[in-house]
């Protein structure tokens, strides 16, 4: 995310409020102390229920650090950039560098890992260190995977929003700019960390763009909306945030001092998802499955016009016969399968083995969007990548570890105490349960 043009005039630390829409400043009060200890609460000053019903995937929201008293330093700062750059050991991908809309080859600043590190690609803090100097951004990827407060925040905020999200750092040096104008795929919040940026952000060109029509195949169109007069021109300043849906214009211009803002994207679930999930159910669906009739143009529209309302009617009685548990199913694996629950620690969970007691409490393992799907003879336990296969004397037990309240051995129902004491087990070696932290 960012800009490419150079701005030629100095802006003022923070524009008025009344040089943006009225619809783009929030008026309500701060939300109460149980919504504010949350991860969403940190990046809106209003109402989760009022941001839900009026911003999502509609239009931009910027909550000024004035109005919300944010803070985004404990989630990041420079000390942590300089430990990810110079001792943690990156490597591509998880660090971009881009210049005046340009992303700089990785050979440029990566190298051999050296003596005990068999890799090619490790990033040279040096390198970075003269390309930041000369003027590039850099843009620390996947952050929700590597820095822990990022990781937590991360998790948290996806279960939060009920879809998948990912945390890119943007450092721009100033007066710089990394990208061109463009629009994202999915919704973002940018939260300013230090120093000023500008944001000028445009009207869409397309309307909740899907992941696969990216801004580059309507450049052109792109390029000339953002030459038209933008729909926001905005100064953010240390513990501002701004919301901007999927499809919104967008570049950025570091001013007077070096900028560094959270870019934490959402990659929202979409109707279209459903419609790929029911899709590939219906390939079960022999109707759907038919050949089109031989002989002919099959693509003349007269022809194909009456095979289309017939595939159509037949897909829509498949999608009526109860294909619920299975969509259902599918969008749950691509879920587990794109966010990242509660890291565990191995050597805690193998010590709470080790001391495993009936009345020992552990609770579900947060964000991790496990499931039960109930077979003849066997009741499984799925979970990302984990498929666990249990005797159906388990399901009561199991319905109650997944409702997330803590539980001990000795709570399981319907189970003995030795059969009890070997379901924890064996979820807390799938990593599906944790120890209750202070039990």
């Amino acid at each position: 995310m960012g800009g490419a043009d150079p701005v030629g005039a100095a802006l003022p630390d923070a524009l008025p409020p009344d040089a943006l829409p009225s619809d783009a400043l929030p008026s309500d009060a701060l939300p109460s102390d149980a919504v504010a200890t949350s991860a969403l609460a940190r990046c809106i000053a209003i109402p989760a229920e009022r941001f839900a019903a009026e911003y999502w995937s509609a239009r931009p929201l910027l909550t000024p650090a004035a109005e919300s008293g944010a803070d985004y330093s404990d989630l990041l700062d420079v000390a942590a950039i300089d430990e990810l750059l110079s001792r943690r050991g990156l490597r591509t991908p998880f660090l971009r560098i881009a210049k005046q809309g340009k992303v700089i080859p990785a050979r440029e600043f990566t190298r051999s890992g050296g003596v005990g590190a068999g890799v090619t690609d490790q990033v040279a803090d040096d390198k970075v260190l003269g390309l930041v100097a000369d003027g590039a951004t850099l843009v620390l990827q996947a952050l929700h995977r590597t820095w822990p407060p990022l990781v937590r925040f991360g998790s948290t905020l996806s279960t939060e929003l009920g879809h998948p999200v990912q945390i890119n750092c943007y450092l721009t040096p100033p007066q710089n700019q990394g990208f061109a104008p463009h629009y994202d795929t999915h919704d973002v919040f940018v939260l300013q960390i230090a120093g000023h940026k500008r944001w000028v952000v445009h009207q869409p060109v397309l309307t909740d763009p899907l992941p696969g029509q990216d801004w580059e195949q309507r450049r052109a169109a792109v390029t000339t909306r953002a030459a038209e007069p933008p729909l926001l021109d905005l100064m953010l300043q240390p513990g501002d945030a701004l919301y901007l849906p999927r499809g919104f214009i967008h570049s950025a211009t570091a001013q007077g001092e070096t900028s560094i803002h959270l870019t934490v994207g959402v990659h929202p679930v979409t109707r279209h998802s459903l419609l790929k999930h029911l899709l590939a159910e219906a390939a079960t669906d022999p109707k759907l499955r038919a050949s089109l009739p031989l002989g002919g143009d099959l693509a003349a529209e007269a022809r194909l016009a009456d095979q289309l309302r017939e595939t159509v009617h037949a897909f829509a009685a498949f999608a009526e016969e109860g294909r619920l548990p299975q969509v259902a199913g599918r969008l749950a694996d691509e879920l587990a399968g794109s966010t990242r629950p509660e890291p565990i620690e191995p050597m805690a969970q193998l010590a709470a083995l080790a001391a495993l007691t009936p009345s020992a409490s552990f609770r579900l393992r947060a964000g991790l969007r496990a499931r039960l799907e109930r077979r003849p003879d066997a009741v499984l336990v799925k979970a990302i990548d984990t498929s666990l296969s249990l005797p159906l004397s388990a399901e009561a037990a199991l319905k109650l570890v997944l409702s997330g309240e803590p539980v001990s051995a000795a709570a399981l129902p319907g189970l003995d105490a030795e059969a009890a004491l070997t379901l924890v087990r064996t979820l807390l070696t799938a990593a599906i349960l944790v120890p209750e932290r202070g039990a």
